[in-house]
């Protein structure tokens, strides 16, 4: 399933109003994916589907959120120069 932004604000994926959506293919899969839904306290949808294969792409995206990287600050032209010599960074390592 291809995720494409319409421009338009979804719910938070596991919430009441955009709860994640799940196929899976035999009973005791269903046990083990609802297990993880109700740990999480995420609401859900899982469907057993048993002729068609698994889909648990939304369970996949709530497990592995990605985490915000943070840019370390960088050192300005006219900022003095990490290295403790005192002079600006233009002049003495930004060369």
């Amino acid at each position: 399933m291809e995720r494409v932004f319409d421009g338009k604000v979804k719910a938070k994926l596991g919430s009441k109003k955009n709860p994640a959506r799940v196929n899976v293919q035999t009973e005791e899969r269903y046990k083990e994916v609802e297990a993880k839904f109700k740990k999480n306290d995420w609401e859900y949808i899982i469907e057993l589907t048993p002729d068609e294969p698994e889909d648990i792409s939304d369970l996949d995206i709530l497990l592995n959120t990605p985490k915000t990287f943070v840019a370390g600050k960088t050192v300005g032209r006219n900022d003095p120069c990490p290295c403790g010599s005192g002079k600006k960074y233009k002049k003495c390592c930004g060369k």
